[in-house]
């Protein structure tokens, strides 16, 4: 063999194994990245699952749950309840109409079998509702209070993930971690919309 044939058989294994490790390089980014959508999905359902068991506690309570203890136990045995709302318009002598709003109590249901039933939750677990998925056993931040706005006191509520998983929510002292909620505005939406 010559010289030549010896380097050109070098230099060919020597660009597949740099073209194997770019591949590999690229594909390890991709799966990491799949990974990460996959965790943050995760815990966007169960920050949507929350936010849906908050709205509720303060239609039936007046004010948002105050700890995971509150929240778990409404959506056990808490109920939520059914409201029909009818208006009826009379016109008056002189042309102007009247309209009367009536309420009517209809019943009540279940928060578990309305809320979180197995047909839209098939693996909810009630003891794993302060959890964040993906985490290895980690609870989600929770903090609810009132702040004042206009001379009235209004309920506020977050629900926050601690120690996300995405770099890029990480930065800037985790301040695009995934929540739900806010701590000075009355607002249930979550930034992830």
């Amino acid at each position: 063999m010559t010289l030549t044939k010896i380097l050109s058989i070098v230099f060919l294994l020597g660009a597949l194994g740099l073209g194997f490790m770019l591949y590999k390089s690229v594909d390890d980014v991709m799966q990491e990245e799949k990974r990460i959508a996959a965790t943050e999905s995760r815990i966007i359902e169960k920050l949507q699952m929350l936010r849906d068991a908050q709205i509720a506690y303060i239609a039936t309570n007046g004010e948002y749950a105050g700890n995971w203890e509150d929240l778990r136990k409404f959506i056990e045995e808490g109920k939520i309840w059914l409201v029909q709302r009818r208006e009826e318009t009379k016109l008056l002598a002189y042309g102007k109409e009247e309209t009367t709003v009536f309420f009517d109590t209809l019943g009540s249901v279940n928060v578990m079998d309305s809320l979180f039933n197995e047909r839209r939750y098939p693996n909810f677990n009630i003891e794993n509702v302060n959890i964040v998925p993906g985490s290895g056993g980690k609870e989600f931040e929770f903090f609810a209070d009132k702040v004042e706005r206009s001379q009235r006191e209004i309920g506020v509520f977050e629900i926050r993930d601690p120690d996300p998983i995405n770099p890029k929510r990480r930065a800037n002292n985790k301040e695009k971690a995934l929540r739900v909620g806010s701590r000075t505005d009355s607002s249930t939406s979550g930034n992830w919309e």
